[in-house]
């Protein structure tokens, strides 16, 4: 089994779990996924299942976006509804002018503080065992993220539901914590859903039991992007089979001629199927960067 598994992953549950509770149903295949998700955020996981695996450096880095819930007034150490609070404070009175303001503040290029409790390593350990370890830890350093979108209406006197599209390794936690600043009160994220990573959508997600379902049968398969399709963004060029042979023995002499016009990266393909992503190095030539087995 080689494709794309795009999960709807329920509230409750790590990420590293979804990937667990998979792999058990595609033993001996390879599983990985593209982008953690918080237990307590729900929406779009992409899963990458056996050759599949080897696509993440090429599928990883697209834009995300979000919606969510921002509870105002009430802060927590994790910045989400998991941690302890830590402050209350007063909340204005919103308005739609307010918001619009505030969201222009966020959009473009920005330096974000990640929050302590974080995936981010320090010296080789990860943030949020740090800081649950109970010792004083500084936090992680800032990073400059993107935001291209940010859509900001408040459903009730203490909430702001929002849309964002973002660029990868920017902390919504961060951003709701940020907004409550913005508008003069302490702020953490209630509710998260991811909508879409990259190429890929929610809408065409399965929820988690149900996968694991179809998993489980006899076409199994069609649950499965291929890989090729996974990459639809990217050019491809067809091999024979002669090019397809030398291609998998590690000859990419076979690649010359084969670059798209104006291609850098691009995909090689034969009978449908994905065979290898190379780079080209000049107007003939190029270089393999990975190769794949069959993907049916």
């Amino acid at each position: 089994m080689d494709g794309v598994l795009l999960i709807d992953k329920p509230a409750g549950i790590t990420s590293a779990e979804v990937v667990r509770q998979i792999k058990a149903r595609v033993r001996p295949a390879r599983v990985g996924h593209l982008g953690t998700l918080d237990p307590f955020a729900t929406g779009l996981l992409p899963i990458l299942i056996g050759e599949a695996t080897k696509l993440a450096p090429f599928l990883q880095g697209g834009e995300k976006e979000y919606e969510g819930i921002v509870r105002l007034g009430v802060a927590t150490d994790t910045l989400d509804p998991t941690g302890t609070e830590l402050e209350t404070a007063a909340v204005p009175q919103l308005t739609p002018e307010m918001l619009s303001e505030v969201a222009a503040r966020f959009i473009g290029r920005i330096v974000q503080q990640p929050p302590l409790f974080s995936a981010i390593k320090r010296e080789g350990v990860r943030f949020y065992r740090l800081a649950r370890g109970g010792a004083e830890v500084e936090p992680p350093p800032p990073r400059e993220v993107e935001i291209s979108r940010l859509l900001l209406d408040a459903p009730d006197a203490v909430s702001i539901h929002f849309v964002a599209a973002c660029s990868t390794g920017t902390y919504m936690r961060s951003l709701a914590r940020d907004i409550g600043v913005a508008l003069g009160t302490v702020a953490h994220l209630a509710q998260l859903r991811r909508l879409r990573s990259g190429t890929f959508a929610l809408d065409e997600a399965m929820a988690l039991a149900r996968t694991l379902d179809e998993l489980a049968g006899e076409n199994a398969n069609r649950v499965l992007i291929p890989m090729r399709r996974a990459l639809a963004a990217m050019p491809e060029s067809e091999a024979d089979a002669a090019v397809v042979r030398r291609l998998r023995h590690g000859d990419s002499r076979g690649l010359d001629g084969l670059a798209p016009a104006g291609a850098t990266l691009f995909k090689v393909v034969s009978a449908d199927a994905l065979v290898a992503i190379a780079e080209a190095t000049s107007r003939v030539t190029a270089r393999v960067v990975r190769v794949f087995g069959a993907d049916d």
